[in-house]
């Protein structure tokens, strides 16, 4: 492998993780540490104790927690809201370690950079889980949810194998997240509207005459 093939795969894996934790932070651990711990992949030094015995059987035990909890309509969104303060910095701290043995400096700026990716697609699967859980039905979180699941474990397969294509793959999504988001958060916005005048409403008419001001 060349210098830039090398260069590449190391970006690759970097951005990787850090869109991965996004969507699924226990997922992306989980991977990655059985990769490493059954030697189909080197990991950098930073995320050798992915591969430790006990970080695997957490990171198991939390993604079997999350498959459950992801496909119940309502629930997944207070798991996301919670998972703000979690998938963020773990991939900011995952992006970071991928990078190698480096300069601090770019140690630095793959952390920030993984950090801001990992929001992006935080906030961009947060946000269609919303929208998605105003249908009444459970089919559709269910999928989305399915999807997702197979959107890392793919992501990530092509991003140590094919890194090229990976990088090319995550310059359309990014393309794709940036013009999502907004019409995301105008639906989401719309749905707490829509709520926010069903509740009024619904106070409005348990008033009686007797309750109103000045009677």
């Amino acid at each position: 492998m060349g210098p830039l093939d090398q260069i590449v795969s190391t970006i690759a894996l970097t951005m990787g993780v850090a869109w991965a934790s996004g969507i699924n932070l226990y997922a992306a651990i989980l991977i990655l540490g059985l990769l490493g711990s059954t030697g189909n992949m080197v990991l950098p030094p930073d995320l050798q104790i992915l591969a430790n015995p006990v970080v695997i059987a957490a990171a198991g035990f939390m993604f079997v927690v999350e498959f459950v909890i992801d496909k119940i309509p309502g629930v997944d969104t207070g798991w996301d809201t919670l998972h703000t303060f979690i998938r963020i910095p773990a991939g900011a701290l995952l992006a970071a370690g991928a990078v190698g043995d480096v300069n601090p400096a770019i140690v630095l700026a793959a952390a920030i950079v993984g950090g801001g990716l990992a929001a992006g697609t935080h906030a961009t699967k947060s946000g269609t889980r919303v929208i998605i859980n105003a249908s009444p039905e459970p089919v559709s979180n269910w999928v989305a949810s399915l999807v997702e699941d197979f959107t890392v474990i793919a992501g990530l397969w092509t991003a140590l194998h094919y890194p090229w294509l990976f990088i090319v793959l995550l310059i359309a999504f990014i393309v794709l997240m940036i013009w999502l988001l907004p019409k995301l958060w105008r639906g989401i916005k719309k749905i707490f509207a829509f709520f926010g005048r069903l509740f009024g409403q619904g106070k409005a008419d348990e008033l009686t005459p007797e309750d109103e001001p000045g009677t």
